[in-house]
C-alpha cells in the first residue's frame, strides 16, 4: 500500500508544473530531465529580484549524495541574476553547466560551499538552460537505437516496461549458432551522465562494421540495455527509480520490473544451454574507476577482465586504469548477481563526473576494442 502511495504521488509530481513566484523571472521544468516539483524543497528571490535561492531535495531517503537540477529559465526583461543552489541533508556534487539549446553545454563560472553553489547568469525572453550534467534524455537513447538498427544485423525492440509505464528497450545483435553473450547494461542511475557518454561510442563499436566488431560478432551475441532507470531519467531523479529503489541493490531481490524483465531475459539465454560470457555495467563517480570481480573468485575464465584492463592501461601510458577487485554478496549489486549467477566476470565502469569528453569517447572505443580482443583470446591464464 505504501508502494502504490508513492508511485502515485510522483504521478501527480509527472503531470505538475513547478510553480515558484519570482516576479517577472521564470523557472521552466517542462522538459525530460528537469528537477521534479517534489525535489524543490524551496524556491525564493530577493527583494531586488535579481537573486534566486532553490533548495534541492533527495526523492526519497537514505540516498547516496547526488543532487541532481535541470531547469530552465527566463526573464521578461534581460537582466544579469545570481542563482544559489542549496542542498537539503546533502552538499553538491556537480560542476553547473549552461546551455542555449539543451543540447550543446558549457561550464559555468560558480563558487561553492558545502552548503550552497553560487553562479551569475544573464536572462532573458529567449530561456537558458542550467543543469547538473549535459541533458540525455529517454528520446535520446530511442533516436540512438533507431538509429543503429538500420544495419541489418542489429534489432532496437521493447522488452519491457518501467513503473511508471516507459518502455524499456534493449538493442541486440544475434544468430541462432551463437552461443555466447555479452551484456551491456547503462543507466541505473540517472544523473551518471559520463557512465552514459562512455556506453555510447562502446556500444556503437561493438555494433560497427570493423573488422574485429565482425569476427567479434561471429563468436559473440550483444545485448545492451542502455536506459535501465527511464522513469529516473525523466523526473531529474538522484539515484532511483519510481518505487524509490535504487536498482543497483534490486539483483537479488528482482522486485523490481525494470530488474526483473532482464532478469528474466538473461535466464531465458541460459535456459536454452547458451552462455553469458561477460557483463559490463556503465556508471558514473568522482573519479575514472573499474569495479571488478577478484580473479580467484572461482569464475570461468578468472584472468579476463584483468587481461583486458591491462591491455587497456598499456594503450594509454598517461592514463591510469583502476582496477578495485572486490564482491560485495547480498546487496544486490548488478556486478555480483552475474558472477554468481553465472559464474562470469563482470565490471562497473566508472567515468569521472569530470573526465575529460573527449577522453570518455576515446578510452570507451579503446576499451570496446580491447575487450573483443581479449574475449576472443584463452583468459584461463594471465597474459
Amino acid at each position: 500500500m505504501i508502494r502504490i502511495a508513492f508511485t502515485l504521488l510522483l504521478l501527480f509530481f509527472t503531470v505538475s508544473t513547478f510553480a515558484c513566484d519570482l516576479g517577472d523571472i521564470k523557472i521552466h521544468t517542462d522538459f525530460s530531465g528537469a528537477t521534479s516539483k517534489e525535489l524543490i524543497a524551496s524556491c525564493s528571490t530577493n527583494k531586488s529580484n535579481d537573486r534566486i535561492t532553490i533548495e534541492l531535495q533527495p526523492e526519497n531517503t537514505p540516498i547516496n549524495n547526488s543532487p541532481w537540477y535541470a531547469f530552465k529559465l527566463s526573464s521578461a526583461i534581460e537582466k544579469n541574476i545570481t542563482i544559489e543552489l542549496k542542498v537539503k541533508d546533502g552538499s553538491h556534487r556537480y560542476s553547473p553547466k549552461l546551455s542555449y539549446n539543451g543540447k550543446q553545454w558549457q561550464p559555468i563560472a560558480y563558487k561553492k560551499t558545502p552548503e550552497r553553489l553560487r553562479m551569475n547568469v544573464t536572462i532573458s525572453k529567449q530561456p537558458i538552460w542550467i543543469s547538473a550534467q549535459e541533458l540525455i534524455t529517454n528520446d535520446d537513447y530511442i533516436h540512438w537505437g533507431k538509429a543503429l538498427e538500420k544495419k541489418a544485423h542489429i534489432t532496437h525492440s521493447i522488452i519491457g516496461h518501467s513503473v511508471n509505464e516507459h518502455p524499456l528497450y534493449k538493442i541486440e545483435s544475434s544468430s541462432a549458432n551463437i552461443k555466447k553473450w555479452l551484456i551491456v547494461l547503462g543507466r541505473q542511475h540517472p544523473p551518471e551522465i559520463t557512465g552514459a557518454l562512455a556506453l555510447f561510442p562502446f556500444s556503437t563499436n561493438l555494433l560497427s562494421n570493423s573488422e574485429l566488431a565482425r569476427v567479434f560478432r561471429a563468436h559473440y551475441n550483444i545485448l545492451i540495455i542502455p536506459n535501465m532507470n527511464p522513469d529516473g531519467v525523466s523526473l531529474g531523479y538522484w539515484r532511483h527509480n519510481a518505487n524509490g529503489v535504487d536498482l543497483n541493490r534490486d539483483w537479488k531481490n528482482f522486485k523490481q520490473p525494470e530488474v526483473s524483465v532482464v532478469h528474466k531475459i538473461l535466464s531465458q539465454i541460459v535456459d536454452r544451454g547458451e552462455e553469458i560470457s561477460m557483463a559490463v555495467d556503465f556508471h558514473s563517480t568522482h573519479k575514472d574507476i573499474f569495479y571488478t570481480m577478484p580473479t580467484d573468485y572461482g569464475i570461468r575464465q578468472p584472468y579476463l577482465v584483468s587481461n583486458w584492463l591491462n591491455a587497456l592501461d598499456k594503450k594509454h601510458p598517461n592514463f591510469n586504469v583502476i582496477q578495485k577487485p572486490g564482491n560485495n554478496p547480498n546487496k544486490g549489486v548488478f556486478k555480483q548477481y552475474i558472477a554468481d549467477m553465472y559464474n562470469v566476470h563482470a565490471i562497473t565502469y566508472e567515468m569521472g563526473d569530470h573526465t575529460d569528453r573527449k577522453f570518455i569517447r576515446k578510452l570507451a572505443i579503446d576499451a570496446s576494442n580491447t575487450l573483443m580482443q581479449t574475449m576472443l583470446k584463452d583468459n584461463k591464464h594471465e597474459n
